[in-house]
C-alpha cells in the first residue's frame, strides 16, 4: 500500500478482510510472513506508540458513557490539542451540521454506555469525528457503512472523504458506494487476492 493511497478490500463473508485489518492493528499475531511499514516489521514497534498512528472505525464502534463531545475528544484529550470550538467546527462540516440537530442536546448529548442512546449512524459519525481529530497516519474502516440508511451514509461519506484526503487508508466494505472512489481495490477469496484494480477496471472483468 503506497503512502497516501486509499485501498479497498472486498470479498464474501469469511474471505479474510477483517482478519487482515486485525493483523495490521496487531490485534492478532501472525505466525508467518511479515507486515512492514516504511520497511520495518510492525513487531519491532512499541505497540502503544504504533497504535497511536492508527485510526480505526469498526462496524460497531465503541463509545464511552459520556457526551458526544467527550467521545470525540478522546482521540486528543489535551484541551490545548482540541478545543470545544474545534469539535463544533468539525462537526458542522459533516452534512452541513444537520446531524447535530438530531441530537437532543447537540454535542452535550449523553451517549449512554457503549453509545446505546444514539442510532448506529450517529455512533459511526462520532467515531469518524474522533478519527478526524486524531489525524492518524493509517486509517482502517471495517464495514462501518453496513446497515446504515442512505441519508446517514451520505454524511458518513463526507466524513470519510475528509479522512481519506489526509491518511493512508484501508477500506473494508460490501457497499460499492464506499469503495468506488478508492485508488485501488483488491478482491479476497479464502485469504488470497484473486483480483486487483480500480472500480471501473474490475467491473469490465
Amino acid at each position: 500500500i503506497h503512502p497516501g493511497e486509499d485501498l479497498a478490500i472486498v470479498g464474501h463473508t469469511g474471505a479474510g478482510k477483517s482478519s487482515l485489518a486485525k493483523l495490521i492493528a496487531r490485534f492478532y499475531e501472525f505466525q508467518s510472513g511479515r507486515i512492514l511499514i516504511d520497511g520495518a516489521d510492525i513487531r519491532t514497534f512499541d505497540l502503544q506508540q504504533y497504535r497511536r498512528q492508527l485510526g480505526i472505525v469498526s462496524q460497531v464502534p465503541f463509545l464511552f458513557s459520556g457526551t458526544v463531545a467527550e467521545n470525540i475528544r478522546y482521540a486528543c484529550p489535551d484541551p490545548e490539542c482540541v478545543t470545544d470550538a474545534d469539535i463544533l467546527s468539525m462537526a458542522r462540516k459533516i452534512g452541513d451540521g444537520e446531524w447535530l440537530e438530531t441530537l437532543p442536546d447537540g454535542l452535550a448529548t449523553v451517549v449512554g454506555e457503549r453509545g446505546t442512546m444514539l442510532s448506529m449512524g450517529q455512533r459511526q459519525l462520532v467515531a469518524l469525528l474522533r478519527v478526524l481529530m486524531q489525524k492518524p497516519a493509517i486509517f482502517i474502516l471495517d464495514e462501518a457503512t453496513a446497515s446504515i440508511d442512505p441519508f446517514t451514509e451520505w454524511q458518513i461519506q463526507q466524513a470519510l472523504g475528509m479522512i481519506l484526503a489526509e491518511s493512508t487508508s484501508i477500506l473494508i466494505a460490501h457497499r460499492l458506494s464506499t469503495v468506488k472512489a478508492a485508488d485501488r481495490i483488491i478482491v479476497l477469496e479464502k485469504g488470497r487476492i484473486i483480483e486487483e484494480g480500480n472500480h471501473d477496471g474490475l467491473l469490465t472483468q
